[in-house]
């Protein structure tokens, strides 16, 4: 009993002290002010005092709950002896939650007002969660973590709890650790757009890494930027000429259109792009940018200096392209932003500048691809296939934003990756939802030596419509492609029996159907290097008017071989008249 009544002794002290704590607390609030606002105490060193017979006497359960009192009651004191200090203009000790971040605010895309801090909690590969003391960074926005070798963004996914939010990393987080300061910006990543990035390569934060110094501009875009709204997109179907004669005629690209590009390896998918890249800055004034998305770095390097050889960029001069690498040894935050980094670049064309932009997307597969990895790594339950529920979501949001406005266009030419050839995959299948047009190259044309390979029966396009393009283009094309379907059915019978055992109706239309496909090659101006035949651009009547002769039977007394690699159709009449010419000549000797 004794020690009961000591314990009770004891207890009765600390209710005194308690009592004269509640009175030091009116006395501060009444000196101190506003500081009394932040749980001010300047006498809570007394309560440690009073609670220690306490302590002593049940040193078990009783020392643990009132130890804690003790160091929240020191804690509370430390915070008000430190806030009375600052109210007194007497500067107090800087700690790293009050560490100066104008170096922060200072770099190009900052909100200074809208900085915070907060530390690193737990880091799981790509995806790091981030403790605030203060209020939370919005879904989207953009962190940076402090103390690492190289710039590290992360994006904010989720808020967890009620002062954590959980992130996807940029860039690989090797080296990370709990408690390492981070930074919120305020806003989502922003990246350098204008002409200052055109010759340049990027990667998803806008960081240049062609190893030829900083890229000088003042201006900026967030990656996560909304569709234009209605009032602002041109309601009128428009057609990119694109100079391409096969293109033009049989599958022409609607003005601010998204085009799927089908091909394999070795096909001229690249000499294709630059001849596109040529010709958008050549006839239309307008730029390019190169997104690659989650593809091979050797890839992107090559394309890079094959640019360079071909003239789409001159280092030092006047480029027509940007390029935005998040290649396949990325994060998959990375490459799932790239390609809205590279949006961002040509929205700054299109909206600022009024310019018609072509925007290439290598491999639009690779962006869904990287969107389901982020999914499984935040925890969301995935959907058919293991995609991530939000696929027609995140596709719909990059693909709403490639459109034509009043003031300029973007026209979109997306390398599609199709998963075991199934057509029916999630990915794809959402994928063809949004496209105008579709642009397959064939290795069968390819081996032929016709280039570009285009297959002129598998490409198609929604604007081949006599309402858009006009009654003479439409039926040219039509007949176009009625006379190489013709042909192809033919094939079996002539490999089996021979030319001879056709009728003379099925005569003329091989005949003629072999004119039109050497008529669909083209020489490139980005290949001259290589191929010895000086580049040509074809206007749209032109190509008509060839084709429309050839069809008619104007030129079937003229050699097959007249009509390959020419520009228009007197040009093949030139070389047939030179052939001529060297035969009559050749025969006389």
């Amino acid at each position: 009993m004794r020690w009961f009544k000591l314990l009770e002794r004891s207890v009765g002290t600390v209710v005194r002290r308690t009592k004269t704590l509640g009175l030091g607390l009116g006395d501060a609030r009444s000196k101190l002010g506003p500081v009394a606002s932040r749980r001010t105490v300047v006498t809570l060193g007394e309560a440690g005092t009073g609670l220690g017979p306490v302590a002593r006497l049940v040193p078990g359960a009783v020392d643990t709950g009132l130890g804690s009192f003790c160091q929240g009651a020191r804690l509370v004191a430390t915070k008000a002896a430190s806030s009375a200090s600052s109210v007194a203009g007497t500067p107090s000790t800087p700690t790293a939650s009050s560490a100066d971040t104008s170096s922060a605010s200072k770099r190009p895309g900052l909100s200074s007002a809208a900085l915070s801090r907060g530390r690193v909690l737990q880091v799981i590969g790509a995806v790091v969660d981030v403790q605030f003391d203060g209020t939370l960074p919005k879904i989207l926005d953009a962190l940076e973590v402090e103390g690492t070798e190289h710039r590290l963004v992360l994006e904010v996914a989720q808020h967890i709890g009620e002062n954590t939010v959980r992130c996807i990393a940029m860039d690989a987080t090797e080296g990370l650790v709990r408690g390492q300061a981070v930074i919120a910006t305020g806003q989502p990543i922003m990246v350098p757009v204008g002409p200052a990035t055109l010759g340049r390569i990027m990667n998803v934060i806008g960081e240049p890494i062609d190893e030829r110094g900083p890229i000088e501009t003042e201006h900026y875009y967030p990656i996560h930027r909304p569709a234009p709204a209605f009032v602002d997109q041109k309601t009128s179907a428009s057609v990119l000429v694109t100079g391409i004669k096969v293109i033009d005629l049989l599958a022409p690209y609607a003005l601010g259109g998204k085009i799927g590009l089908f091909g394999g390896a070795g096909v001229g998918k690249t000499v294709y792009l630059m001849e596109l890249i040529n010709n958008i800055a050549k006839k239309h004034g307008g730029y390019s940018v190169f997104c690659g998305v989650g593809e091979r770095t050797r890839e992107g390097n090559d394309l890079y200096h094959e640019m360079i050889t071909a003239g789409v960029i001159k280092l030092g001069g006047e480029s027509k392209a940007s390029l935005v690498y998040g290649q396949m040894n990325e994060p998959p935050g990375a490459r799932a932003r790239v390609a809205l980094t590279g949006l961002a670049v040509a929205e700054y064309f299109r909206d600022e500048q009024g310019l018609d932009v072509l925007l290439f997307i290598d491999n639009i597969f690779r962006f869904t691809q990287a969107g389901a990895e982020v999914s499984a790594l935040l925890g969301r339950i995935p959907s058919a296939v293991g995609y991530q529920p939000t696929l027609a979501t995140d596709l719909g949001g990059l693909q709403e934003r490639i459109t034509t406005t009043k003031k300029g266009s973007v026209t979109s030419v997306q390398a599609i990756y199709v998963p075991a050839d199934d057509l029916t995959d999630p990915a794809p299948a959402t994928t063809f939802s949004h496209l105008d047009a579709t642009t397959v190259l064939s290795r069968s044309i390819a081996e032929r030596g016709i280039y570009p390979a285009v297959d002129p029966l598998d490409s198609t396009s929604r604007m081949l419509d006599p309402s858009i393009v006009g009654d003479e283009q439409y039926s040219v094309a039509q007949r176009v492609q009625q006379t190489l379907q013709a042909y192809k059915s033919l094939q079996d019978i002539i490999a089996i029996l021979g030319m001879d055992e056709l009728s003379e109706a099925d005569k003329l239309v091989v005949a003629r159907a072999r004119k039109i496909e050497r008529f669909l090659s083209q020489p490139f101006s980005v290949a001259e290097v290589f191929t010895g035949y000086e580049g040509r651009y074809v206007e749209l009547q032109d190509t008509i008017r060839g084709f429309k002769g050839i069809l008619d039977g104007e030129y079937d007394d003229l050699p097959e071989k007249a009509f390959y690699m020419v520009g228009g159709i007197d040009e093949a009449v030139q070389n047939a008249n030179r052939m001529a010419a060297e035969a009559a000549a050749s025969a006389t000797a």
